[in-house]
């Protein structure tokens, strides 16, 4: 009942639903009088109304009602109940009076209860000294506030010296540079020595308020200072660990238990203050001063630890900017983790970890991208698959939402072999709607900014046939919910090209639900159309919605389709050109069709691109083909004319030797040339055939061997008939085989020939 009450009066200020004057002058005495009821939570739900109704009170209320009475509430005469609710009212009380006044009577009151005989109070009241100091001001704080925290500091109750650390490392910023040096700093340093041999008590905290102390007073460390601090931090960092040596298993199993929940919340502590130790270490020092420390928090054992460096890690890659391709080998980590809790807090800022990633800075540009991607696609498809195979559906959900990002981040192609059918399945085949839904949207972004027109064709083809003309009632569904988002996402005239027609379809399906929901979806589909270019659509629209009203027996859809045939009645029709009530949708239905008509021209320029590319390659190929056949040829020939001269020049061989060379150097000039004549005539009886003239002047005995079939197709590239000369070059080559083979058979009478014509031209000369 008390609570209740309680509850009531703190709704009634809030809801404003008396006067402020008639709410002290009715509430506030009975608010007052059970302050000091004997159960502690009716009298702390009561101390809560009061604080909220200090807020709002006029001064001079507050210091007749509340203020002169706490006077003597807070002597130490009164129950230990009654000045711990005092010492609350007093750091309310700090910021509603100036200056003076709070120094007058409020400061008197407050050094009373900081030097209390329990240390329940002490404790209590210096967690408001710092509302006090906000209240008086720099001066009064460092003059009043500060050596009363210094004495409690050294207090024997290990809460009170709690309180008093907490509260010197919230005021920081009012001392100055002097107090922060010679008095917080020697403070801070035996705090920080006692923890681990004498007060364990303050770890935890400390480790919590490390990274905002070392920031505050990075002014005034010496070199040494700041090194003893980041040891320290990186210490804690690694505490529970190592088990020390030295004591028996029993002691270590006890002190495990006891101990194990303290280690594990410094450790989580520090994973939360790892973006302030950063920050403290510059980053850019912090591949040699804090990576050890990142990788050892990355891999914890326990899921809290990895869980905080999960959520931190947006912030450590906006702080490492440039260098945050350092961290890429944690973040495949963190996403290959063993824990869905990891994993769900490392995806609230996904798409910027990853936009980082890959654009982060001068280190971490294209080159960055392209070395990073090989490990972190697989790490992405692990992370959906595990997210897929558990019970968090959610998770999953979250999952497929925030991969919607990644056309920002990795290629068009690996995206349509890792993750598109990927998420064609998941529409498929998972039971959870939300998750269905997720994979429909992200799957319409993938072939949003997909690249290639052909697979495009190919999943709008299986979107139609798959979903839309799927067996399953469900599938059809879920082809109506996936055309909704392809309106979102794409253009009006993309939307009318390929889905207006198989939406129109399933007014004929078999399932009541199939044909409620596609009315429901009917005016946004007729909103697509414009007129004239759609007319013909149109006049399917209402061929379709006339069949529905005359054949439709199904009462719930008829009803449906009645209040739809209304709507889509009052609906105007966007026409071609701009109108000023559709000025805004029309303009970003325009962008996104010149944004879809880019994708299709990029497209063309790689595909022009890479057949110039292929072109330019096959032509450099010829080229040095050519240039190292016609080297041989070179080659052979000088090595022929050299034989030839050599003979000739000989002043010891006799006559019937030189005509015996004579006659074997000229038969092997023929029978190297005669082939070469027939492909030679052949080809041009192709080249003729198919209106292609070709003169090949001055062959020659010096021209007989370099006569080869590349030569010839390098010749010919001159001109315009390259096609018909690369099959004029099969032709010749197959030529060229059936001659040798004649010649081979016919060789013994051709030799003998040649010798007689030889030798008859040989007397002719001389």
């Amino acid at each position: 009942m008390q609570l209740t009450a309680a509850v009531s009066f703190l709704t009634i200020l809030q809801e404003e639903s008396v006067s402020i004057h008639t709410y002290s002058h009715s509430f506030l005495h009975i608010i007052l009088q059970n302050l000091e009821h004997r159960d502690a939570g009716v009298s702390n739900a009561w101390l809560e109304t009061l604080l909220a109704v200090i807020e709002v009170l006029p001064k001079e209320t507050i210091r007749h009602e509340i203020l002169n009475p706490l006077v003597s509430k807070a002597q130490l005469s009164q129950t230990l109940q009654s000045r711990l609710v005092s010492c609350k009212i007093l750091g309310k009380l700090a910021n509603k009076f100036e200056a003076h006044i709070i120094k007058r009577e409020i400061l008197p009151l407050v050094k009373s209860l900081c030097q209390d005989v329990e240390y329940e109070v002490r404790s209590c009241m210096c967690r408001q000294l710092e509302h006090i100091a906000q209240g008086i001001g720099t001066e009064l704080t460092k003059n009043v506030v500060l050596p009363e925290l210094v004495e409690l500091a050294r207090d024997e109750g290990s809460s009170v010296r709690l309180a008093a650390f907490e509260t010197l490392v919230n005021l920081l910023e009012m001392f100055d540079a002097d107090d922060r040096s010679q008095t917080v700093l020697p403070l801070v340093k035996s705090f920080c020595e006692k923890s681990f041999k004498v007060d364990e008590s303050i770890l935890v905290s400390l480790s919590f308020h490390l990274g905002k102390l070392c920031n505050g007073l990075y002014g005034i460390f010496t070199p040494e200072q700041h090194l003893r601090f980041l040891e320290f931090y990186k210490k804690l960092c690694t505490l529970g660990l190592q088990q020390e040596n030295g004591h028996n298993d029993n002691q270590i199993q006890l002190q495990t238990l006891e101990q194990e929940k303290k280690y594990i919340s410094v450790r989580k502590n520090c994973a939360y203050n790892f973006p302030a130790m950063i920050v403290f270490v510059d980053p850019k020092n912090f591949h040699l001063e804090l990576y050890s420390t990142f990788f050892c928090l990355c891999h914890d054992p326990e899921v809290p630890v990895r869980y905080t460096m999960a959520i931190g890690l947006y912030e450590v890659a906006k702080l490492l900017d440039s260098d945050v391709y350092v961290i890429h080998k944690e973040l495949v980590t963190l996403l290959q983790d063993d824990s869905l809790e990891v994993l769900d807090a490392l995806l609230s800022h996904l798409p910027e970890i990853l936009e980082f990633m890959t654009t982060g800075g001068e280190n971490s540009g294209s080159e960055s991208k392209f070395l990073t991607i090989p490990d972190l696609i697989p790490a992405l498809t692990t992370a959906e698959q595990r997210a897929a195979t558990s019970l968090k559906w959610r998770t999953h959900e979250k999952l497929l939402q925030k991969y919607a990002c990644l056309p920002h981040i990795i290629s068009s192609d690996q995206i349509y072999y890792r993750f598109l059918h990927r998420m064609l399945t998941i529409i498929m085949t998972n039971n959870v709607l939300p998750v269905q839904k997720a994979a429909a949207r992200t799957l319409c972004v993938y072939l949003r900014y997909n690249r290639k027109q052909e697979q495009r064709h190919e999943v709008i083809q299986k979107l139609i046939e798959q979903l839309g003309q799927g067996k399953s009632y469900w599938n059809r569904l879920r082809f109506l919910d996936t055309c909704e988002f392809i309106m979102e996402l794409f253009s009006k005239s993309f939307f009318c090209k390929y889905f207006f027609l198989p939406v129109l379809e399933l007014t004929h399906d078999p399932v009541a639900n199939v044909r409620m929901k596609l009315c429901y979806l009917l005016p946004k589909v007729k909103s697509t159309l414009k007129v004239p270019t759609d007319k013909h659509l149109l006049q399917q629209l209402e061929l379709c919605i006339r069949k529905l009203l005359c054949q439709e027996k199904d009462k719930d859809v008829l009803t449906i389709v009645k209040r739809t045939v209304l709507e889509l009645d009052r609906m105007e029709i966007s026409v071609d050109a701009f109108q000023k009530r559709f000025y805004e949708n029309d303009l970003l239905d325009q962008e996104k069709e010149r944004e879809e008509q880019l994708l299709l021209e990029m497209e063309q320029l790689e595909k022009e691109k890479q057949q110039n590319e292929g072109r330019s390659t096959s032509i450099s190929d010829k080229i040095f083909e050519k240039k190292r056949r016609d080297s041989k040829t070179s080659t052979l020939s000088k090595s022929i004319s050299l034989s030839v001269s050599g003979s000739s020049s000989s002043a010891s061989t006799s006559k019937e030797g030189k005509k015996s060379k004579l006659v074997r150097s000229q038969s092997f000039s023929t029978q190297a040339l005669h082939p070469k004549y027939g492909n030679i005539d052949k080809c041009s009886n192709k080249s003729s055939a198919t209106g292609y003239t070709s003169s090949i002047p001055g062959v020659g005995k010096a021209s007989m061997l370099p006569f080869s079939d590349d030569s010839f197709r390098t010749r010919s590239s001159n001109t315009s008939g390259n096609v018909v000369f690369s099959s004029s070059a099969t032709v010749a080559t197959a030529s060229r085989s059936t001659t040798n083979s004649i010649d081979q058979k016919n060789n013994g009478t051709k030799d003998s020939q040649s010798r007689k014509m030889s030798l008859k031209n040989r007397k002719s000369n001389s």
